[in-house]
């Protein structure tokens, strides 16, 4: 009893000292630490506990992103980023392995952190305004630019106005539209001294809100016009037949009304004046669809200007350069319809070769049953007298007794000898050579019909049509459809089917036969 006592004691005391041996990572303590929010940093210090811990390096090796730094002694420090987390989704978990290697002893010990990061609401950015040039006797509109008044987070904006800072008549939008039709008093006075009104940004559904002000002067000189494109791009790259839409707004610092004309001009000669569609006096919208022809083999992209223009009255203008450039792309329509024509086209070649076969098979069988039946009608006389033997052979009909001949012998006694031989060695032909080609015929017919089967199954959908293994399929199944007894089976090469090769037709003889409308690429 006291020797189990001892043992259990000195086990107890070997994992105490083990335990405290091997070393382990340190988190810090309490419950919160791997709790963060957007833009906000996070600190602290990775400690080891256990032999050698000076002689640990620490490093990440999963779950790294980007801000993160750890150094070799443990010093971690992140500030997660303000897009890591969608409004939408409110929080998100990030994993992170630490690990800490000693050179010394090749101890490697690891530890798994979760952290949990809450999205953080970033107020709306207000940046000076454009002024809002406005001219007497005309209804002035403004719109505020989204380039200047935006919310980080993407979250949707409302514009509230300072209803004490708003001139008599003004009137401002959710949207930021301000319209304004200055009287003839508030336009000589603006003349004096611009002012300025104000306004609030609120994002939603947060209700944060950030104040901004935009300057309103009357229009001293004759500005020129201004194009706004969205999206605001000047480099375009699209492939063939893709679609870019691009929205032209126009205005005006003296009132939209001085805009003239909106136009644009270009060396390409495939874009037409067609393609810019006018939806109001001052929004344009520019569509451009290049087809597959596009760009010209062998080159593999074609790049091109297009530069648009608006003009007022005064012959003031504003220009806006656009550059696109065009890859070369495949015509997936027409490579697609190409297959598909090549898919039933074999299946159509087998169709026929069945049908010529069948007939062939027909006729063999008539032969054979003709055969059979010439063996059991025709025979052979010989009839001989003494030692002279004369040779008198003819048919004599079973079935026609009123058609036989006698048989004209020299003198003595005549013995007459009724022999039986098959009909088709009468007539000149093998029966073996029949029963084989009927055979082969047979065989042949089996065979395109288990491989069109199969043919017309597995290719039977587009995009197993596009695989490289089609076209092997084709030369295989090609190659089954080749017959090595043309001439000994006697098909006429001129043979011309009594059913239309109708894609009905077709499915009746390889069931998954997939027939599509074919249309134009």
């Amino acid at each position: 009893m006291r020797t189990n006592l001892l043992i259990f004691s000195f086990l107890v005391l070997f994992q105490h000292l083990f335990a405290q041996d091997s070393p382990k990572i340190v988190l810090p303590s309490g419950t919160d630490w791997n709790q963060l929010k957007e833009g906000t940093q996070v600190a602290f210090q990775l400690k080891i506990e256990g032999k050698d811990c000076g002689n640990f390096k620490f490093s990440i090796p999963q779950g790294k992103v980007d801000g993160m730094e750890l150094d070799s002694l443990g010093r971690f420090s992140w500030t997660p980023s303000y897009d890591l987390v969608d409004r939408l989704t409110g929080f998100k978990f990030q994993q992170v392995i630490f690990e800490a290697r000693c050179d010394s002893s090749k101890d490697v010990v690891s530890a798994k952190v979760e952290f949990r990061i809450q999205h953080t609401n970033r107020p709306p950015i207000v940046k000076d305004q454009n002024p809002f040039y406005v001219q007497y006797n005309t209804t002035n509109i403004y719109k505020f630019d989204r380039y200047f008044v935006y919310d980080e987070d993407n979250d949707p904006i409302v514009i509230i106005p300072s209803l004490e800072t708003l001139p008599e008549g003004m009137k401002m939008s959710s949207q930021g539209e301000v319209s304004w039709t200055p009287s003839l008093t508030q336009f000589k006075q603006l003349k004096n001294q611009p002012i300025y009104i104000e306004f609030y940004a609120e994002d939603q559904p947060s209700k944060v809100q950030v104040k901004g002000r935009l300057k309103v002067e009357a229009t001293q000189i004759d500005l020129p016009p201004e194009i706004v494109v969205v999206p605001r791009e000047s480099n375009f790259f699209l492939k063939e037949n893709q679609t870019v839409s691009l929205r032209f707004y126009l205005s005006d610092p003296n009132g939209d009304d001085d805009i003239q004309e909106f136009d644009f001009l270009t060396d390409n000669q495939n874009i037409t004046k067609n393609m810019l569609v006018k939806n109001t006096a001052n929004q344009y919208e520019f569509i451009f669809k290049p087809s597959y022809d596009f760009v010209k083999d062998p080159y593999d992209t074609l790049s091109f200007t297009v530069d648009f223009f608006v003009i007022d009255k005064t012959r003031k203008r504003a220009v806006k350069t656009i550059k696109f450039t065009v890859k070369n792309a495949v015509n997936e329509a027409e490579a697609d319809l190409k297959l598909y024509n090549l898919y039933r086209g074999t299946l159509l070649r087998g169709w026929e070769l069945m049908e010529q076969l069948r007939e062939k098979e027909a006729e063999l069988k008539k032969l054979y049953i003709k055969a059979k039946k010439g063996k059991k009608n025709r025979s052979i006389v010989t009839a001989s007298l003494g030692a002279t033997t004369s040779l008198s052979s003819f048919l004599i009909p079973k079935d026609q007794p009123e058609q036989q001949r006698l048989a004209s012998t020299l003198g003595g006694t005549t013995v007459l000898t009724i022999g039986t031989l098959e009909a088709t060695e009468v007539i000149g032909k093998s029966m073996k050579d029949l029963i084989d080609r009927l055979n082969y015929v047979i065989e042949k017919k089996n065979e395109i019909q288990t491989k069109g089967d199969i043919f017309a199954r597995d290719f039977s959908l587009k995009s197993s049509r596009r695989g490289p293994d089609f076209i092997r399929k084709v030369d295989d199944f090609m190659s089954t459809m080749n017959l090595k007894g043309l001439v000994v089976l006697d098909l006429d090469a001129a043979w011309e089917p009594k059913n239309k090769p109708t894609d009905t037709n077709i499915k009746k003889t390889f069931k998954d036969f997939n027939p599509e409308e074919q249309t134009k690429p």
